[in-house]
């Protein structure tokens, strides 16, 4: 008797059917959410504002607190830079060291009187607002009080000042003519290239010297609708490849 062979029958079950489906899904929705996050990595947001600057020394730093609550001493120097920034670690200092002896040469100490030095830079025609030109950069030497804040030293010298409901300046010596830390769409890269000083990563800004930031999708990560879109698109995926083992 001759005996046929037959080749074994490989039984495949359907979780083994599915793998490689499987798989490949899930790569694509991955590599489709990394797209989706890089896009969304990749939008930065600026704002358009002043700056407010305190000298320690020879370089400046990002003021802590707003000029409506500082109390500057007699013979600081202080600055407020107009331009387009993320946040206080990108903002620009102003483009004029701060030089009290220089500034306030002209003005001699007086009794029951404090000598203020001021940096007043209005930044860039790239930072200007459409259709505005930003005036050039000055100094001042302000004398006031003993007990003056900033924001009074600066009235004292740059008029008009505007302020919002918040106490941020909006404008000095009426620049600009409307806005007030508008968002500005962008990369966050720096148009005329000046960075902060050698002084290190400036400090947080308070609300008062800073626009803060929208609780939305403005910052430079990605928005929680952006998010909410990744998950639908995975949790579509994972019920097809329920639906298609059901099926099978």
């Amino acid at each position: 008797m001759t005996r046929t062979s037959s080749a074994p029958v490989v039984t495949r079950t359907p979780s083994a059917l599915l793998r490689s489906p499987v798989a490949a899904l899930l790569a694509v929705l991955l590599a489709a959410s990394g797209v989706l996050l890089g896009a969304g990595g990749a939008q930065a947001a600026g704002y358009r504002y002043w700056s407010f600057w305190e000298a320690d020394g020879k370089s400046w730093g990002y003021a802590t607190q707003g000029p409506s609550l500082v109390r500057p001493d007699d013979g600081t120097v202080q600055g407020f830079r107009f331009a387009v920034s993320e946040d206080s670690a990108d903002a620009d200092r102003p483009r004029h060291a701060p030089d009290f002896a220089a500034i306030c040469a002209d003005t001699p100490a007086k009794g029951g009187a404090k000598r203020v030095a001021l940096v007043i830079d209005p930044g860039t025609a790239e930072d200007a607002p459409d259709g505005e030109k930003p005036p050039a950069l000055r100094t001042a030497c302000a004398q006031v009080a003993p007990d003056a804040s900033s924001a009074e030293a600066l009235a004292s010298v740059a008029k008009p000042l505007r302020y919002d409901s918040s106490a941020m300046i909006c404008a000095i010596s009426g620049y600009p003519k409307s806005g007030c830390g508008e968002q500005v769409s962008g990369d966050g890269s720096k148009k005329d290239g000046s960075k902060k000083d050698g002084s290190g990563k400036p400090s947080a800004p308070e609300a008062s010297s800073a626009p803060a930031a929208d609780d939305g999708d403005s910052g430079g990560g990605p928005s929680a609708g952006l998010l909410l879109g990744i998950g639908a698109v995975l949790l579509l995926g994972i019920a097809a490849v329920f639906q298609a083992r059901r099926r099978r």
